[in-house]
């Protein structure tokens, strides 16, 4: 088991100082503290289990976003099950905001953009997967990406108590000998309790919710682009714009839908976050590829029954 933590790190520049750590031991990003008056403390227990590594992260309330930037220049992607051992946290992922609670999974592809944000001190508990690994159990893994799963369904509670006490006996060194039939057993309960907790809402095969996230990573990469257009996307894909279409309803959303609602998502985020108050309002809306005032305007009050304005003052 290795143990790594802010306890020796310098209090100016900690929370730069632990991203840059933190991206050589799991996944490039950015971690901000929530109260930047205090000292950020944090603390990341990794251990294996097989093929699936468990890893336990300790922090304050604080965000982390892993950009397109941060994909580029990073390590081949992982699929990474996000339990919520203890406190609360949003997950922005795929186009979902996951309210988490403890007990609570989300599902992670370190290869898309994501943002996690805690208000108070958090404890996440992270399974970590290889694409192929996973697929083994779980064919279609694209489809379940940034959902919450809440532990009252299903066999979550049974999964994430798994989890739990798994992480403690990999700490201890307790499974040592028989850590791949564990591993086996624990994806076939987490691929099981996926299952069950989506099987209404899921359809569609493995090749199109594959291609349907190759349109969504495309989307994401070119959000901030004005000119963004379901032609703009099929063109760019070399699909045709009625197969775009096709392939994109399987999850019973418009693509153009998808992309306004997204960069409403993300113009709103950047508002509630104080490090942009000194931007306008306008600034924020064209960053992310509005070109019209009145158009952003008219859409964020559709999206959250308030005028933008009375959005950021609230």
């Amino acid at each position: 088991m290795e143990t790594y933590s802010t306890a020796g790190l310098p209090t100016m520049g900690r929370a730069a100082a632990w991203s840059a750590l933190y991206a050589t031991k799991m996944s490039r990003g950015g971690f901000t503290p929530g109260d930047q008056q205090e000292p950020f403390d944090a603390e990341l227990r990794i251990g294996n289990l097989g093929p699936v590594k468990l890893a336990r992260l300790q922090v304050d309330g604080c965000s982390f976003e892993r950009s397109q930037s941060d994909i580029m220049r990073s390590s081949p992607r992982m699929y990474n099950f996000l339990l919520q051992a203890r406190g609360n946290s949003t997950f922005y992922h795929c186009g979902h905001e996951s309210q988490l609670q403890e007990g609570d999974f989300v599902l992670c592809d370190t290869g898309m953009p994501h943002y996690w944000l805690t208000k108070d001190a958090s404890t996440t508990i992270m399974v970590r997967v290889e694409p192929d690994v996973l697929r083994e159990y779980l064919p279609t893994p694209e489809q379940f990406c940034g959902l919450q799963l809440g532990r009252a369904v299903g066999l979550t509670d049974t999964v994430g108590a798994m989890v739990q006490s798994l992480t403690d006996q990999v700490e201890t060194g307790n499974c040592a000998g028989h850590e791949g039939r564990i591993a086996r057993y624990l994806l076939e309960m987490i691929s099981m309790s996926y299952t069950m907790g989506f099987e209404q809402t899921t359809k569609g095969s493995a090749v199109l919710w594959q291609r349907r996230n190759d349109i969504i990573r495309y989307i994401e990469d070119h959000l901030r682009d004005p000119e963004l257009s379901p032609a703009s996307i099929a063109a760019g894909l070399r699909v045709s714009p009625r197969y775009l279409r096709t392939i994109f309803s399987i999850s019973g959303e418009r693509v153009s839908a998808y992309i306004l609602r997204r960069r409403l998502e993300e113009c709103a985020r950047q508002m509630r976050n104080p490090a942009w108050n000194g931007h306008t309002l306008t600034e924020i809306a064209f960053s992310w590829g509005f070109n019209s005032a009145a158009h952003f305007t008219r859409s964020f009050h559709e999206q959250y029954g308030a005028a933008p304005r009375e959005y950021r003052r609230q």
